[in-house]
């Protein structure tokens, strides 16, 4: 029996994985193990340590635990040479998961590896591409514009697009027990990670109390994970609102964000996941003082948002660190919410880019059929 091992370094990695495994269960017998989380222990696939063992954020976070990081490489590196996978699939969180990919293929030259959603080398460190030649066997891209990056060292790549440009038909939920009728939603996206989640809950939380103070016609509603759903609501509870809700089940985060008038996200993969919907959002981002300047020293790119690094200008706001407070996202929202003609020219522009990026098959498809190529 042909043999896989899925690599994943972070909640969204899992989520990416298991849509790819769930494909391939359907396809042909292949027996797995993985580094995951709750998305592929739901398809049956045993992970060989907790996923929250080697979620970290931020340069200063990974310095204090460069140590416990060193030894989950060893350690997965170690278990997947003795798993002897026909296939090392990888996914994103390219700190930990290329690093184990380098380790494995050094030891056993004969486990092909496969590397979905390609490092951000368009952001910072291009240096690093000839490198990956050494141990990766083929590399997979969201975006078509990445191609030019791992053509011009030979590293073989395939563009599969991205899974949040997908449109997914889910069951229809009546929302009525969990939004009131009378309401709108703003939806509300802190991020995945309790270290982003602790920064940003508290600013959003302010938000909305400035937002109360105007307006009674909005509800809100944190899009979370189930690992961070008990964090925000514990800080729900001390923050006495009664406009708010917590999701985590994602057929109805999906619903509810196709209900909203407006998102505030946190910067990352999913605001491409809320301009697919149409919803009309702003990017919100902050992270310690010292974090932030090491990341100004060595970022590229003048902004943070893909859709506004395609066009090279601001088409979502950014409100990223002294600007990511409670005031500013109060300002930038109700400037949106008052001006229906910012909405729809932000909508046109994001979907005159979305055409230009997306796929004709879905991401998971075009993977499922790279990998099948090398079983």
């Amino acid at each position: 029996m042909k043999k896989i091992f899925v690599l994943t370094g972070e909640p969204s990695g899992d989520k990416l994985a298991s849509k790819v495994i769930y494909l391939l269960k359907k396809k042909t017998d292949i027996e797995y193990l993985s580094v995951g989380g709750e998305h592929l222990k739901s398809l049956g696939i045993k992970s060989i340590f907790d996923l929250r063992d080697v979620t970290y954020i931020g340069f200063t976070n990974v310095f204090f635990n460069i140590f416990k990081i060193k030894k989950k490489i060893s350690e997965a590196s170690h278990e997947i040479i003795k798993f002897n996978p026909d296939i090392l699939f990888s996914v994103d969180s390219p700190d930990f998961t290329l690093r184990v990919c380098e380790k494995v293929k050094k030891i056993n030259n004969k486990i092909k590896t496969i590397h979905y959603v390609a490092p951000q080398v368009w952001v910072w460190r291009e240096g690093r591409v000839k490198k990956f030649k050494n141990f990766l066997d083929h590399i997979l891209l969201l975006f078509s514009f990445e191609k030019k990056y791992f053509d011009k060292h030979n590293i073989i790549n395939t563009f599969v697009g991205h899974p949040l440009l997908e449109k997914s038909e889910k069951s229809k939920i009546n929302l009525s027990n969990i939004i009131p009728n009378d309401k709108k939603i703003i939806s509300l996206y802190a991020g995945s990670r309790s270290s982003e989640t602790n920064l940003l809950i508290p600013i959003l939380i302010n938000f909305i109390k400035l937002m109360n103070k105007k307006f009674n016609e909005y509800f809100f509603v944190f899009h979370a994970t189930k690992g961070n759903k008990n964090l925000i609501n514990e800080q729900l509870k001390i923050s006495n609102l009664n406009n708010t809700q917590v999701i985590s089940d994602e057929n109805i985060k999906s619903q509810i964000l196709s209900r909203s008038v407006f998102a505030v996200s946190k910067s990352g993969t999913v605001s491409l996941e809320i301009c697919n919907a149409n919803v009309p959002s702003i990017i919100i981002y902050k992270m310690n003082f010292l974090n932030f300047l090491i990341v100004k020293f060595l970022v590229k790119i003048k902004y943070a948002n893909i859709i506004n690094i395609i066009n090279n200008k601001e088409i979502i706001p950014e409100l990223i660190q002294r600007k990511c407070n409670a005031n500013d996202i109060y300002k930038s929202v109700t400037q949106f919410l008052n001006n229906p003609h910012l909405v729809e020219k932000q909508i046109f522009e994001i979907q005159k880019t979305l055409l230009e990026i997306k796929s004709d098959k879905p991401s998971s498809v075009n993977v499922k059929n790279v990998i099948l190529n090398y079983l």
